[in-house]
């Protein structure tokens, strides 16, 4: 799938949300808009619900993508490294998103052919577009979700809990992904703090016993993890262990 195609899907998304509370709105002149059924509504009211919902669509797309889980290991290796603001934010949050596409892209191109297209050729209309393109996402999440986080938005929701995973809610799919996708990020962010957490320990401990009290030790374990990161190839082992853990 072409990468202005994966742009068109997520262009479309709003429209398609904006149709999901009633009919198909359709152009009839410059000031008007008419609906199938004959409702009728002004322009800036449409101007405002569209504006809104791209406004939101950046954080439920990104909420319902491996982006959380991407960025948040990012950070915990920043920070494990003590190198303050480098990489900078940017950096990081554009090697997510860049991921986070490579990722998604199989995801996309599924809800591009079952559902975007048959919407643009007036096969399907907009409902029947949302319950066609959602499947593939939910499957995507449902697949990193854990069972005690769907259990417990399923009984937050006072739901009865379904024979099939597949006919659980996006209500209850989507928060119980976030909370999966932050425990996973906080596992692997824990899992890379603690070599070097062992060399701050240890040069603290050095400078400690040779007196070097003046001196703080971070000034010293700060090169010697950036060393050690660079000396074992540590953004190629990183990116490929997030990779794989999506595989």
């Amino acid at each position: 799938m072409r990468p202005w195609r994966i742009a068109r899907v997520a262009a479309s998304l709003p429209l398609l949300v904006a149709s999901a509370g009633g009919s198909v709105l359709r152009p009839t002149n410059a000031l008007s808009w008419t609906a199938p059924g004959g409702t009728s509504g002004s322009v800036p009211w449409n101007i405002v619900v569209l504006l809104t919902l791209l406004t939101l669509l950046p954080a439920l797309v990104l909420s319902m993508t491996p982006f959380v889980r991407l960025l948040v290991v990012f950070h915990f290796l920043r920070q494990a490294l003590g190198t303050q603001n480098t990489p900078t934010n940017q950096t990081l949050i554009g090697l997510a998103l860049i991921l986070t596409f490579f990722l998604m892209q199989p995801v996309m191109s599924a809800v591009h052919d079952r559902a975007l297209v048959p919407y643009e050729q007036g096969k399907l209309d907009a409902m029947a577009a949302i319950e066609q393109g959602t499947p593939p996402l939910r499957q995507f999440m449902l697949k990193y979700t854990r069972e005690k986080d769907l259990a417990l938005f399923l009984d937050l929701a006072h739901q009865p809990r379904p024979q099939h995973r597949d006919d659980l809610d996006m209500r209850v799919v989507v928060p119980a992904y976030i909370l999966s996708e932050l425990k996973a990020g906080f596992q692997i962010g824990a899992a890379l703090y603690l070599p070097f957490l062992v060399v701050d320990m240890v040069v603290a401990s050095i400078t400690t016993s040779v007196g070097m009290l003046q001196l703080p030790p971070v000034v010293i374990s700060t090169p010697l993890k950036i060393l050690l990161f660079v000396m074992v190839d540590g953004w190629n082992l990183v990116v490929g262990s997030l990779m794989k853990s999506f595989s």
